[in-house]
């Protein structure tokens, strides 16, 4: 078993939490945290609001947690604290929960035993459960990747280039890993999370797990209801993902990337319906038909589309959106 801390105190996992505006969620985010009981787990809270209600919220757990809370207004988006969190991490491994997700009971447990099987892995991934603005569970988002062991770092990026599957709470990546690929582009205000998931699969090994052990909460003020109004720009940042990566491919890239484009295509088309505008929605379908039965089918499994979309629908009819 890891130790919770080696004999110099170090934290055996980070946990980094860039905030923002998060007093109506992250007392929740950090009790489930706090539920682990886990003293080898380190906190880092980043925070850039204007107002003290986040940290004031941050700073009553610091009696049942390991926290480390920064005021940086200087750092107003996700992803350069996020930066700023790995490098200030103390634990070799690290993982992120955003002020509006949450940990499951048994979460840190199940961490443990998959660095212990797989200390040397770049990236753990694992699904995770999305839940409404209330809390309450709608489904699961699952990686479409063998899962219980060790997947070949081609593999989960062939199926990441078609749709970006991964969950933020529910991965676990290696610092020096993380450095080595250079951390988040953070000109990406939609797609660096994608970028980096699909930089330290290239880096490799990646190991995928079986177990449930996070929230996923959708509600309307998340990033991507909040980032995805300009259809142009949010089609942007996905090619850009899309066309930084397929080379690593080789010959396999040219499905791939038929398949990538009609799921930017789709994804697109559902960020304006949202806001109102269904005008892209037949184009979309469009773009799926002609990817043929083979293509079809790899993007429906690699899109996870149906696990996506089908859980908002039910937060929207529900009031609980």
């Amino acid at each position: 078993m890891l130790p919770e801390t080696d004999e110099a105190g170090t934290p055996w996992l980070s946990v980094i939490m860039p905030a923002w505006r998060g007093q109506d969620w992250i007392g929740a985010s950090l009790a489930s945290l706090a539920s682990q009981a886990d003293a080898g787990i380190e906190v880092i809270v980043i925070d850039s609001s204007p107002e003290p209600a986040t940290l004031e919220i941050a700073r009553t757990f610091s009696d049942r947690l390991n926290l480390r809370i920064f005021d940086r207004p200087d750092l107003p988006m996700w992803h350069a604290k996020t930066n700023a969190g790995t490098q200030l991490a103390r634990a070799p491994h690290i993982a992120w929960l955003h002020q509006d997700d949450l940990w499951l009971p048994g979460r840190a447990k199940a961490a443990r035993a998959w660095l212990q099987a797989a200390p040397g892995a770049a990236l753990h991934l694992a699904p995770s459960a999305i839940i409404d603005r209330a809390g309450r569970a709608l489904g699961i988002w699952r990686c479409p990747l063998p899962q219980g062991g060790d997947v070949p770092g081609e593999l989960v990026m062939e199926r990441l280039l078609v749709q970006n599957f991964v969950a933020t709470p529910a991965p676990i990546y290696r610092k020096d890993a993380w450095i080595a690929c250079g951390g988040l582009d953070e000109s990406l205000w939609y797609t660096a999370d994608w970028d980096i998931w699909l930089k330290l699969a290239a880096h490799g090994p990646v190991a995928c797990h079986s177990a449930v052990t996070t929230a996923f909460r959708i509600h309307g003020g998340s990033l991507t209801m909040t980032g995805s109004r300009n259809a142009a720009d949010f089609a942007k940042q996905m090619n850009i993902v899309l066309d930084r990566h397929l080379p690593g491919l080789g010959a396999r890239s040219k499905n791939i990337e038929r398949a990538g484009r009609a799921s930017i295509s789709v994804n697109t088309a559902l960020a304006g319906a949202s806001a109102g505008d269904f005008g892209a929605l037949p184009r979309a379908v469009s773009d799926v038909l002609k990817l043929g039965p083979a293509g079809i089918h790899r993007y429906f499994r690699d899109s996870r589309i149906v696990e996506r979309v089908a859980p908002r629908l039910r937060a929207k009819l529900g009031g609980a959106f």
